[in-house]
Protein backbone atom coordinates (compact mmCIF):
# COMPACT_ATOMS: atom_id res chain seq x y z
CA UNK A 1 0.00 0.00 0.00
CA UNK A 2 1.51 3.60 -0.88
CA UNK A 3 1.56 5.88 2.13
CA UNK A 4 2.47 9.26 2.24
CA UNK A 5 6.22 8.57 3.36
CA UNK A 6 6.32 6.71 -0.28
CA UNK A 7 4.99 9.53 -1.97
CA UNK A 8 7.01 12.04 -0.20
CA UNK A 9 10.02 10.01 -1.05
CA UNK A 10 9.60 10.07 -5.05
CA UNK A 11 8.85 13.74 -5.45
CA UNK A 12 12.04 14.50 -3.12
CA UNK A 13 9.78 16.52 -0.37
CA UNK A 14 9.13 16.35 3.13
CA UNK A 15 6.05 14.54 4.01
CA UNK A 16 4.46 17.88 5.81
CA UNK A 17 4.75 18.81 1.79
CA UNK A 18 2.53 15.98 0.96
CA UNK A 19 0.18 16.60 3.72
CA UNK A 20 -0.76 20.19 2.65
CA UNK A 21 -0.56 19.09 -0.68
CA UNK A 22 -2.88 16.57 -0.02
CA UNK A 23 -5.52 18.82 2.50
CA UNK A 24 -5.42 21.93 -0.05
CA UNK A 25 -2.68 23.90 1.67
CA UNK A 26 -0.13 25.98 -0.02
CA UNK A 27 2.90 23.97 -2.41
CA UNK A 28 4.64 25.43 -5.44
CA UNK A 29 3.30 25.02 -9.14
CA UNK A 30 6.38 22.56 -9.51
CA UNK A 31 5.88 20.72 -6.65
CA UNK A 32 1.91 20.48 -7.18
CA UNK A 33 2.51 19.40 -10.77
CA UNK A 34 5.08 16.81 -9.80
CA UNK A 35 2.76 15.31 -6.62
CA UNK A 36 -0.59 15.20 -9.20
CA UNK A 37 1.71 13.10 -11.13
CA UNK A 38 2.70 10.57 -8.65
CA UNK A 39 -0.33 10.29 -6.81
CA UNK A 40 -1.88 9.36 -10.25
CA UNK A 41 0.46 6.80 -10.97
CA UNK A 42 0.13 5.24 -8.11
CA UNK A 43 -3.28 5.43 -7.76
CA UNK A 44 -2.76 6.42 -4.29
CA UNK A 45 -5.84 7.21 -2.07
CA UNK A 46 -5.75 8.18 1.91
CA UNK A 47 -6.55 5.54 4.08
CA UNK A 48 -7.47 7.90 7.00
CA UNK A 49 -9.68 11.23 6.77
CA UNK A 50 -8.24 12.36 10.28
CA UNK A 51 -5.70 15.07 9.33
CA UNK A 52 -7.50 16.55 6.73
CA UNK A 53 -10.72 16.84 8.99
CA UNK A 54 -8.54 18.40 12.38
CA UNK A 55 -8.67 22.44 9.81
CA UNK A 56 -11.88 23.76 11.58
CA UNK A 57 -15.03 23.06 13.01
CA UNK A 58 -17.84 23.36 10.60
CA UNK A 59 -20.89 22.75 13.03
CA UNK A 60 -22.28 20.55 9.99
CA UNK A 61 -23.66 16.92 10.99
CA UNK A 62 -24.48 14.38 8.57
CA UNK A 63 -27.03 12.16 8.37
CA UNK A 64 -27.21 8.82 6.57
CA UNK A 65 -30.91 7.35 5.93
CA UNK A 66 -31.97 4.33 4.07
CA UNK A 67 -34.94 5.59 2.31
CA UNK A 68 -36.76 8.64 1.35
CA UNK A 69 -40.58 7.09 1.72
CA UNK A 70 -40.38 6.07 5.51
CA UNK A 71 -42.66 7.67 8.37
CA UNK A 72 -40.01 6.54 10.66
CA UNK A 73 -37.29 8.32 8.84
CA UNK A 74 -39.15 11.14 8.32
CA UNK A 75 -40.34 11.99 12.12
CA UNK A 76 -36.73 11.01 13.02
CA UNK A 77 -35.49 13.64 10.53
CA UNK A 78 -37.95 16.62 11.52
CA UNK A 79 -36.62 16.03 15.12
CA UNK A 80 -32.80 15.70 14.39
CA UNK A 81 -33.28 19.31 12.51
CA UNK A 82 -35.13 21.18 14.70
CA UNK A 83 -32.63 20.14 17.68
CA UNK A 84 -29.68 20.54 15.40
CA UNK A 85 -30.97 24.29 14.61
CA UNK A 86 -31.35 24.91 18.12
CA UNK A 87 -27.60 24.06 18.55
CA UNK A 88 -26.76 26.23 15.23
CA UNK A 89 -25.55 23.39 13.34
CA UNK A 90 -26.30 22.59 10.01
CA UNK A 91 -27.95 18.87 8.66
CA UNK A 92 -26.79 17.37 6.10
CA UNK A 93 -28.82 14.14 4.30
CA UNK A 94 -27.66 11.43 1.73
CA UNK A 95 -30.02 8.73 1.18
CA UNK A 96 -28.85 5.28 0.39
CA UNK A 97 -31.89 3.44 -1.01
CA UNK A 98 -31.21 0.66 1.57
CA UNK A 99 -28.09 -0.01 -0.73
CA UNK A 100 -25.61 -0.91 1.96
CA UNK A 101 -22.47 0.08 -0.55
CA UNK A 102 -23.98 3.13 -0.85
CA UNK A 103 -24.37 3.21 3.20
CA UNK A 104 -20.99 2.64 3.47
CA UNK A 105 -19.60 4.88 0.75
CA UNK A 106 -21.59 7.65 2.12
CA UNK A 107 -20.01 7.48 5.41
CA UNK A 108 -16.51 8.32 3.66
CA UNK A 109 -18.52 11.15 1.64
CA UNK A 110 -19.95 13.09 4.57
CA UNK A 111 -16.20 12.68 5.94
CA UNK A 112 -14.59 14.66 3.18
CA UNK A 113 -17.27 17.01 2.93
CA UNK A 114 -15.86 18.11 6.75
CA UNK A 115 -18.44 17.10 8.80
CA UNK A 116 -18.69 17.17 12.32
CA UNK A 117 -19.89 14.05 13.14
CA UNK A 118 -22.27 11.53 11.59
CA UNK A 119 -25.74 10.06 12.37
CA UNK A 120 -26.79 6.71 10.68
CA UNK A 121 -29.68 5.25 10.51
CA UNK A 122 -28.17 1.90 9.82
CA UNK A 123 -29.65 -0.85 7.95
CA UNK A 124 -26.90 -3.50 8.92
CA UNK A 125 -23.46 -3.19 10.84
CA UNK A 126 -21.31 -4.75 8.41
CA UNK A 127 -17.03 -4.99 8.89
CA UNK A 128 -17.19 -2.20 5.63
CA UNK A 129 -19.02 -0.56 8.03
CA UNK A 130 -16.82 -0.63 10.65
CA UNK A 131 -13.60 0.22 8.71
CA UNK A 132 -15.14 3.17 7.30
CA UNK A 133 -16.13 4.49 11.16
CA UNK A 134 -12.19 3.65 11.98
CA UNK A 135 -10.82 5.84 9.00
CA UNK A 136 -12.83 8.63 9.05
CA UNK A 137 -11.91 9.54 12.20
CA UNK A 138 -14.76 11.49 13.07
CA UNK A 139 -17.61 10.53 15.97
CA UNK A 140 -20.41 8.40 14.41
CA UNK A 141 -23.71 7.66 16.12
CA UNK A 142 -25.57 4.75 15.04
CA UNK A 143 -29.60 4.81 15.19
CA UNK A 144 -31.74 1.73 15.13
CA UNK A 145 -29.35 -1.07 15.19
CA UNK A 146 -27.14 -1.93 18.22
CA UNK A 147 -23.03 -2.83 17.23
CA UNK A 148 -21.19 -3.67 20.16
CA UNK A 149 -17.93 -0.77 20.11
CA UNK A 150 -20.06 1.53 18.43
CA UNK A 151 -22.08 4.32 19.86
CA UNK A 152 -26.04 3.56 19.44
CA UNK A 153 -29.26 4.63 20.19
CA UNK A 154 -32.05 1.40 19.82
CA UNK A 155 -35.48 1.11 19.93
CA UNK A 156 -36.54 -1.98 22.85
CA UNK A 157 -37.12 -4.61 19.64
CA UNK A 158 -37.69 -7.95 21.40
CA UNK A 159 -39.67 -6.03 24.23
CA UNK A 160 -42.24 -4.50 21.46
CA UNK A 161 -42.43 -7.67 19.31
CA UNK A 162 -43.09 -9.94 23.33
CA UNK A 163 -45.86 -7.13 23.44
CA UNK A 164 -47.46 -7.51 20.46
CA UNK A 165 -47.44 -10.95 20.37
CA UNK A 166 -48.86 -11.88 24.04
CA UNK A 167 -51.86 -8.98 23.15
CA UNK A 168 -52.34 -11.75 20.21
CA UNK A 169 -52.25 -14.51 22.48
CA UNK A 170 -54.88 -12.21 25.28
CA UNK A 171 -57.05 -11.56 22.69
CA UNK A 172 -57.48 -15.93 22.43
CA UNK A 173 -56.45 -16.58 18.69
CA UNK A 174 -54.44 -19.83 17.90
CA UNK A 175 -53.25 -19.81 14.34
CA UNK A 176 -51.60 -16.85 13.37
CA UNK A 177 -50.29 -15.69 9.65
CA UNK A 178 -46.69 -13.22 10.37
CA UNK A 179 -44.68 -11.39 8.21
CA UNK A 180 -41.60 -10.56 8.92
CA UNK A 181 -38.31 -9.04 7.45
CA UNK A 182 -34.89 -11.22 6.67
CA UNK A 183 -32.66 -11.77 9.86
CA UNK A 184 -29.84 -9.76 8.04
CA UNK A 185 -31.47 -7.00 9.86
CA UNK A 186 -30.61 -7.12 13.71
CA UNK A 187 -33.46 -5.20 15.06
CA UNK A 188 -36.33 -5.51 12.98
CA UNK A 189 -35.65 -9.27 11.29
CA UNK A 190 -34.03 -10.81 14.49
CA UNK A 191 -35.05 -9.24 17.95
CA UNK A 192 -38.63 -7.95 17.17
CA UNK A 193 -39.32 -11.00 15.68
CA UNK A 194 -37.99 -13.14 18.35
CA UNK A 195 -40.15 -11.08 20.74
CA UNK A 196 -43.24 -11.95 18.65
CA UNK A 197 -42.57 -15.95 18.18
CA UNK A 198 -41.62 -16.14 21.94
CA UNK A 199 -44.89 -14.82 22.87
CA UNK A 200 -46.83 -16.61 20.90
CA UNK A 201 -45.20 -19.88 21.48
CA UNK A 202 -45.51 -19.83 25.16
CA UNK A 203 -48.44 -22.00 23.91
CA UNK A 204 -48.12 -25.64 22.51
CA UNK A 205 -51.67 -25.25 20.90
CA UNK A 206 -50.35 -22.57 18.40
CA UNK A 207 -49.92 -22.35 14.91
CA UNK A 208 -47.37 -19.96 13.33
CA UNK A 209 -47.04 -19.63 9.63
CA UNK A 210 -44.10 -17.37 8.88
CA UNK A 211 -43.92 -14.98 5.93
CA UNK A 212 -40.94 -13.10 4.63
CA UNK A 213 -41.24 -10.06 2.96
CA UNK A 214 -39.25 -6.34 3.10
CA UNK A 215 -40.10 -3.37 4.04
CA UNK A 216 -41.26 -2.13 0.52
CA UNK A 217 -45.11 -1.97 0.49
CA UNK A 218 -45.60 -3.15 -2.87
CA UNK A 219 -43.33 -6.59 -2.31
CA UNK A 220 -45.66 -6.72 1.10
CA UNK A 221 -48.50 -6.65 -0.70
CA UNK A 222 -47.54 -9.06 -3.74
CA UNK A 223 -46.57 -11.46 -0.59
CA UNK A 224 -50.34 -10.65 0.92
CA UNK A 225 -52.14 -11.62 -2.31
CA UNK A 226 -50.43 -14.74 -2.47
CA UNK A 227 -50.87 -15.72 0.75
CA UNK A 228 -54.02 -14.56 2.03
CA UNK A 229 -56.26 -16.39 -0.01
CA UNK A 230 -55.02 -19.90 1.56
CA UNK A 231 -54.49 -18.95 5.13
CA UNK A 232 -56.61 -20.08 7.86
CA UNK A 233 -54.96 -17.53 10.35
CA UNK A 234 -57.53 -15.11 12.42
CA UNK A 235 -54.50 -13.05 13.29
CA UNK A 236 -51.86 -11.37 10.96
CA UNK A 237 -48.85 -9.90 12.52
CA UNK A 238 -46.93 -7.98 10.14
CA UNK A 239 -43.24 -6.50 11.45
CA UNK A 240 -43.54 -2.90 10.53
CA UNK A 241 -47.36 -0.49 10.24
CA UNK A 242 -46.14 -0.56 5.89
CA UNK A 243 -46.63 -3.88 5.74
CA UNK A 244 -49.80 -4.16 7.55
CA UNK A 245 -51.00 -1.11 5.26
CA UNK A 246 -49.93 -3.74 2.82
CA UNK A 247 -51.85 -6.59 3.88
CA UNK A 248 -54.80 -4.01 4.32
CA UNK A 249 -54.61 -3.44 0.89
CA UNK A 250 -54.44 -6.87 -0.60
CA UNK A 251 -57.60 -7.92 2.11
CA UNK A 252 -59.88 -5.29 0.81
CA UNK A 253 -58.52 -6.22 -2.99
CA UNK A 254 -59.75 -9.74 -1.91
CA UNK A 255 -63.09 -8.85 -0.48
CA UNK A 256 -61.52 -9.52 3.13
CA UNK A 257 -63.18 -7.82 5.56
CA UNK A 258 -60.83 -6.92 9.03
CA UNK A 259 -60.89 -7.52 11.99
CA UNK A 260 -63.88 -9.67 10.80
CA UNK A 261 -61.85 -12.62 8.52
CA UNK A 262 -59.07 -11.55 10.69
CA UNK A 263 -57.62 -9.26 13.18
CA UNK A 264 -54.34 -7.30 12.09
CA UNK A 265 -51.36 -5.18 13.73
CA UNK A 266 -47.99 -3.45 13.13
CA UNK A 267 -45.47 -1.74 14.56
CA UNK A 268 -44.32 1.93 14.19
CA UNK A 269 -47.05 4.04 15.84
CA UNK A 270 -47.16 5.68 11.58
CA UNK A 271 -49.94 8.44 11.90
CA UNK A 272 -51.71 6.96 8.40
CA UNK A 273 -52.34 3.52 10.71
CA UNK A 274 -54.45 5.61 13.20
CA UNK A 275 -56.54 7.28 9.78
CA UNK A 276 -57.21 4.21 7.85
CA UNK A 277 -60.32 2.29 8.80
CA UNK A 278 -60.29 0.13 10.46
CA UNK A 279 -57.32 2.00 12.64
CA UNK A 280 -54.44 -0.23 12.85
CA UNK A 281 -53.36 -1.60 16.36
CA UNK A 282 -49.53 -0.68 16.79
CA UNK A 283 -46.41 -0.13 18.97
CA UNK A 284 -45.67 3.30 19.35
CA UNK A 285 -42.21 4.25 18.91
CA UNK A 286 -40.53 7.54 20.27
CA UNK A 287 -38.96 9.15 17.34
CA UNK A 288 -39.29 12.66 18.08
CA UNK A 289 -37.37 11.61 21.19
CA UNK A 290 -34.83 9.48 19.21
CA UNK A 291 -34.21 12.39 16.94
CA UNK A 292 -33.79 15.03 20.10
CA UNK A 293 -31.46 12.28 21.69
CA UNK A 294 -29.52 11.68 19.16
CA UNK A 295 -28.63 15.51 18.15
CA UNK A 296 -27.51 15.73 22.10
CA UNK A 297 -25.24 12.56 21.97
CA UNK A 298 -23.67 13.47 18.67
CA UNK A 299 -22.84 17.50 19.79
CA UNK A 300 -21.42 15.24 23.10
CA UNK A 301 -18.72 13.05 20.89
CA UNK A 302 -18.10 16.39 18.45
CA UNK A 303 -16.50 18.11 21.91
CA UNK A 304 -14.92 15.09 23.29
CA UNK A 305 -17.50 14.38 25.84
CA UNK A 306 -17.95 10.40 27.22
CA UNK A 307 -21.53 9.12 26.90
CA UNK A 308 -23.39 6.25 27.76
CA UNK A 309 -22.55 3.92 24.44
CA UNK A 310 -25.49 2.00 24.14
CA UNK A 311 -29.16 3.92 24.68
CA UNK A 312 -32.82 2.05 24.85
CA UNK A 313 -35.59 3.67 24.17
CA UNK A 314 -39.34 1.98 25.34
CA UNK A 315 -42.24 1.81 23.52
CA UNK A 316 -46.53 1.35 23.62
CA UNK A 317 -48.39 -1.10 22.91
CA UNK A 318 -51.69 0.87 21.46
CA UNK A 319 -54.75 -1.20 20.51
CA UNK A 320 -56.88 -0.17 17.94
CA UNK A 321 -59.84 -1.50 15.73
CA UNK A 322 -58.27 -3.71 13.51
CA UNK A 323 -57.64 -6.51 16.61
CA UNK A 324 -60.57 -8.19 18.56
CA UNK A 325 -61.43 -11.44 20.74
CA UNK A 326 -61.50 -14.40 18.45
CA UNK A 327 -65.68 -15.13 18.53
CA UNK A 328 -65.00 -18.47 16.80
CA UNK A 329 -62.06 -20.58 14.91
CA UNK A 330 -62.32 -20.40 10.83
Amino acid sequence: MVTIKDIAQQAGVAKSTVSRYLNGGSVSKKTKAKLDQIVNETGYTPNTFAQSLKAKKTNMIGTIIPRLDSFATNAILASIDEELRKKQYQLIITNTNQNIEREVENIYTLAKQKVDGIILLATVVTEAHRAAIAAVGIPVLLLGQSAEGLHTIVHQEYEAGFKMGSHAIDLGHKKFLFFTVPEEDKAVGQLRSKGVLDALRKYPDTFIEIIETNFSFSKAYEKAMDVLPATSATYVLCATDNIALAVMKAAHTLGLSIPNDFSLSGFGGYTVASIVTPSITTVKYPYKKLGALSVANIIELVEGKEIVSNLELPNELIKRESTVYLKSSK
